[in-house]
């Protein structure tokens, strides 16, 4: 603790977001630069707390050494404060972009005042340590001569690769897309993470010796069985299954899973050409998209840059309360109302609605109907919806974009084959050592937890990875 009145003396700054009206009409990332002294001043805020919550999982599911990397940024140490970072996170350039901070509301400064703005200080950290050239590859010190296999390239299959790797096994990454990166490469907008963050990161691997395989899509163009001959696979394949919406009308054109219309606008940033007859774009449309979570914010973003007419989110749970509700009290994640950078571009949303209906006109949706509802308590006390009569509206839309979320891996095809375990949610079932039902087959990820964050899959893949390597290396025993 450099300053042990800097949370008293300095005010909490954030990062500033390009001005709107600028940042619609390209798709580079969100936020300007900061100045290295600014964040200096930011990291003194954070304080001699006693038991830092924000780097225990109530705060950080990787356990990032905040208060540590926070100190030695405030004294200049920079490049102390990366290899602090690096001791917990393999993708700090992630999640410094992408997570949603839930250790800045686990921070105890927040009790009373603005929390430490811990993301922003971590994005510095290693966006300075690239530009320094302080991020090299790190090679293992020794073979081992075991063989893995690891299903998946998005956050929880990278960070497992490297684990493994730097531990000495040789690491084949299999990917069904023809890019590396899964979630990363397809499912998040430019304007949150440039591809290029991606890439450099995807160097360091082949340099450290992780093999990358894209395009190959396990069964159909590697069997099962090759896959098995490795000495130990790990399934990092994503919960890819998204939910659906069964209302009369659903199969009229311009219906569309969000993750179909996110995935295309990054291949067209790419300079992927996407077949006309498929191409779904919002520009001119008057676009409604369900679900008010993550995917439905990035959803709108895409839309404002293609130049939608309107854009109008709705969501079936009832709107947050617009402070930190005490049914969520620290150190918990809130439950509040939160305003994007989508939502600071323009639009409309509208919580407590129900979907009941699609209309179309030449079989393409026009219209679609709501009805507002009413959230009470069941007999058990769980949240219990009804229709309120009379309330019945139709919006006008010729795109809608479920972002409904996820019910967890596509079971077709590799989660059938190979015959694994699932639990009840959908997922697939393993157990505390990320073992499953089949012998040397593991899981990490959204994969065996469902949809969550970036911070979460790449604990998982690091946890997955020290389980690899101890099975690999004499602790031989299966409970699947």
């Amino acid at each position: 603790m450099g300053d042990p009145k800097g949370f008293i003396a300095i005010r909490r700054e954030d990062p500033r977001r390009r001005p709107v009206g600028e940042r619609v009409r390209d798709s580079l990332e969100l936020y300007e630069p900061t100045h290295p002294e600014v964040v200096r001043s930011q990291a003194a805020r954070c304080m001699d707390c006693g038991l830092p919550f924000c780097h225990t999982r109530y705060g950080c599911p990787v356990e990032n050494l905040i208060p540590d990397w926070n100190d030695l940024v405030h004294r200049g140490r920079w490049r102390d404060a990366l290899k602090s970072l690096h001791a917990t996170n393999n993708f700090p350039d992630f999640t410094g972009r992408l997570c949603p901070a839930p250790c800045e509301s686990a921070c105890v400064l927040g009790i009373i005042d603005k929390p430490v703005s811990i993301k922003a200080i971590e994005q510095n950290i290693i966006d300075l340590g690239w530009e320094k050239g302080w991020v090299r590859p790190v090679p293992p010190v020794e073979e081992t001569g075991f063989r893995v296999a690891v299903v998946g390239s998005g956050p929880a299959g990278l960070a497992a690769a490297q684990q493994l790797r730097r531990a000495g096994h040789t690491v084949t990454v299999y990917e069904k897309a023809d890019r590396i990166g899964g979630l990363l490469r397809y499912g998040i907008p430019d304007f949150k993470m440039q591809k290029s963050v991606l890439d450099r990161r995807l160097a360091q691997l082949r340099a450290e010796g992780v093999v990358l395989r894209p395009g190959v899509a396990v069964g159909r163009d590697l069997p099962v069985a090759d896959l098995l001959g490795h000495d130990a696979v790990l399934l990092a394949i994503g919960a890819e299954q998204a939910r659906d919406l069964a209302a009369p009308g659903r199969d009229l054109a311009g219906i569309h899973p969000a993750m179909d219309f996110l995935v295309q606008q990054n291949r067209r940033l790419a300079g992927e050409t996407v077949a006309a007859e498929a191409a779904i774009s919002a520009q001119g449309r008057r676009v409604l998209v369900l679900g008010g979570g993550d995917t439905g914010s990035d959803c709108i973003g895409t839309c404002h840059r293609q130049g939608a007419a309107s854009v109008t989110q709705i969501e079936i749970l009832p709107q947050p309360p617009p402070t930190r509700s005490p049914e969520t009290p620290w150190p918990l994640w809130p439950q509040q109302l939160r305003t994007s950078h989508a939502h600071e571009e323009g639009g409309h949303r509208d919580w407590s609605l129900r979907t009941t209906d699609f209309f179309g006109q030449d079989g393409r949706v026009a219209a679609v109907r709501l009805v507002r509802l009413a959230w009470g308590k069941g007999p058990t006390g769980q949240p219990a919806p009804e229709d309120v009569p009379g309330t019945a509206q139709e919006v006008p839309a010729d795109l809608v974009l479920l972002a409904l979320g996820f019910t967890g891996p596509v079971r077709a095809g590799l989660v059938s084959d190979l015959g694994v375990a699932l639990d009840p949610r959908g997922a697939i079932r393993a157990d505390a050592q990320h073992r499953t039902s089949v012998p040397k087959v593991f899981a990490a990820g959204d994969a065996r937890r469902g949809a969550s964050l970036v911070v979460w899959a790449i604990r998982e893949g690091r946890d997955a990875a020290r389980a690899m390597d101890g099975w690999l290396r004499g602790d031989r025993g299966w409970g699947g």
